[in-house]
């Protein structure tokens, strides 16, 4: 229990420190959210707990797959946020994502990356 709790208080330092920098500065909050810290701190807690290297790998290798598709979002948010407000481009930056997802999914099929 006490690892369990070690990992969700360093974990959500990490996030507290990011959203503070975004405070202070616009351009060093995006380049620390930018850094792929929460996938390295995952696999340090899946090293740290022993598992398999093929399961470390195939960690990094989706991660990797599953952040293309998250990309067109931060291109439409600052577009729609002065046009929609900040909830319905969270909603409509979420169904982005859902979308390219979807359609980059389809298309990694075809060379035999399976995602979903």
């Amino acid at each position: 229990m006490k690892w369990l709790i070690t990992k969700y208080l360093i974990t959500a330092a990490l996030v507290v420190l990011i959203s503070e920098a975004a405070k202070r500065s616009d351009r060093l909050g995006g380049f620390i959210a930018a850094l792929p810290l929460v996938t390295l701190l995952t696999l340090v807690w899946l090293h740290l707990e022993h598992q398999s290297e093929a399961r470390l790998a195939n960690h990094a290798w989706y991660t990797f797959w599953y952040v293309v598709p998250t990309l067109p979002m931060f291109l439409a948010f600052p577009w729609l946020l002065p046009r929609l407000g900040f909830w319905w481009t969270f909603g409509a930056c979420a169904l982005i994502t859902v979308a390219c997802f979807g359609a980059f999914a389809l298309v990694l099929k075809r060379f035999g990356i399976v995602l979903l």
